[in-house]
């Protein structure tokens, strides 16, 4: 059914139609009108036979989605920023218990400074804590993988976050296709649970291992990562084949096969570059662009064949590792190890910073004159704001221009 509605209410009728046995809800901005609307459902009546725990802060939220899972029920919760953060030692269980949660993360900036706005930094920080992480491009693309996500995570054996750019897209009002009811039902069976907590056969989960055993289920949480690439095809596959819509996968290409450069993106700043792309096609600029869905498990040989034999990929990153470089780049890299081609990282977007086409315009330009002469740049920077700092310290004074490469950065900030 078509709805002109806000993402977070698209994602709140998209997650009741799976129907989450458990819903555990702690409000942080930009996720909260997601968590309300479910709210909302359980009261009315809409969404049956489901619990609403309203519980005093995010870690309390991850413990109760945790104890709802391993009781056998179907749970979901959402979060953002420093929510996140609040719950990792429980997401880091959730995982090592192999528990099918699925969670929205908004994705906010972290703070300090505070900041409410949207980059990657709260998913991305969590990439080595063994959830599944996909990031969606648009909200119909979010409320399709959220329903997927559920079948994924259960056919898996691993919890997900489905990562969408905060009010960027949780708080954009559009035109939404929300499945039916019957559509899902025969899509996502009834929840049966492999291993849960009954009080007819009591089992322990969670209890302590030693070294003679710890590495071998470590051994098996990778594996259940590797076979997720394929369930994940699997699951969108038969989703497309439901809807008609080409929502999910591990990525997606657009305008890529004669490509002599490549945009790597994930989110919401996919639409505003496939946008600028049939705008420099236009111009007879051949540049192409891969929007990467998948980030946990990354599809390293999906990576290698979207790229295929083009000599320049460039990463457009909305975060990055302090004292390293990007955080997508690297894998981007070890996808094409063995080869010539040219993988850098532009560093954009951060703390809600707009990602204009003119930004994707200069990267190209960038990339394709040879500027990007380091692994790691910073586009549309403002010298002033860098130079009203740096001149008050050790009078060192940032280059006038709107891009400040990694080398020119690094030589301020050693002596700032």
């Amino acid at each position: 059914m078509l709805k002109q509605i806000e993402g977070s209410l698209g994602i709140a009728e998209a997650v009741a139609l799976c129907r989450p046995g458990a819903v555990c809800a702690y409000p942080i901005s930009p996720q909260t009108h997601i968590v309300e609307n479910l709210g909302k459902f359980v009261k009315t009546g809409s969404l049956k036979d489901c619990e609403f725990v309203n519980v005093e802060s995010e870690f309390s939220a991850i413990s109760v989605s945790i104890g709802a899972s391993a009781g056998g029920v179907r749970t979901y919760t959402a979060t953002a920023s420093q929510g996140l953060l609040y719950m990792v030692e429980g997401v880091y269980n959730a995982s090592g218990l192999g528990l099918p949660i699925v969670m929205t993360v908004a994705s906010r900036a972290i703070g300090a400074p505070i900041n409410i706005w949207n980059d990657h930094s709260d998913s991305l920080s969590q990439r080595d804590s063994g959830w599944l992480q996909l990031f969606c491009e648009s909200n119909q693309d979010a409320v399709d993988t959220h329903i997927m996500a559920f079948k994924i995570a259960e056919e898996v054996g691993l919890p997900v976050m489905v990562c969408m750019d905060g009010f960027v897209l949780t708080h954009a009002f559009e035109r939404l296709d929300i499945p039916s009811q019957e559509q899902i039902d025969s899509f996502l069976p009834e929840y049966q649970p492999r291993e849960y907590l009954d009080p007819k056969e009591p089992i322990s989960m969670g209890a302590m291992v030693g070294p003679e055993a710890f590495t071998e289920l470590r051994f098996l949480q990778q594996r259940k990562m590797h076979r997720a690439l394929d369930v994940i095809e699997k699951v969108t596959a038969e989703y497309r084949a439901l809807t008609g819509r080409n929502s999910g996968g591990l990525l997606d290409c657009y305008r890529c096969d004669d490509a002599e450069l490549k945009l790597i993106v994930m989110g919401s700043s996919v639409g505003t570059a496939k946008d600028e792309i049939d705008r420099l096609r236009a111009e007879g600029v051949k540049v192409g662009l891969i929007s990467l869905k998948s980030f946990r498990p990354f599809p390293y040989a999906k990576i290698k064949e979207a790229i295929g034999d083009c000599k320049k990929v460039v990463c457009l990153e909305r975060t990055f590792s302090y004292g390293a470089r990007g955080v997508v780049c690297p894998e981007v890299k070890r996808a094409m190890e063995g080869t010539d081609t040219d993988v850098r990282t532009v560093i954009a977007g951060l703390g809600g910073r707009a990602i204009y086409g003119s930004t994707i315009r200069k990267i190209v330009e960038a990339s394709l004159g040879g500027k990007l002469t380091d692994e790691m740049t910073f586009i549309d920077l403002d010298p002033k704001v860098l130079n009203s700092y740096l001149k008050d310290t050790e009078g060192v004074t940032v280059p006038e221009d709107k891009l400040v490469d990694e080398t020119a950065l690094e030589a301020t900030l050693s002596r700032a």
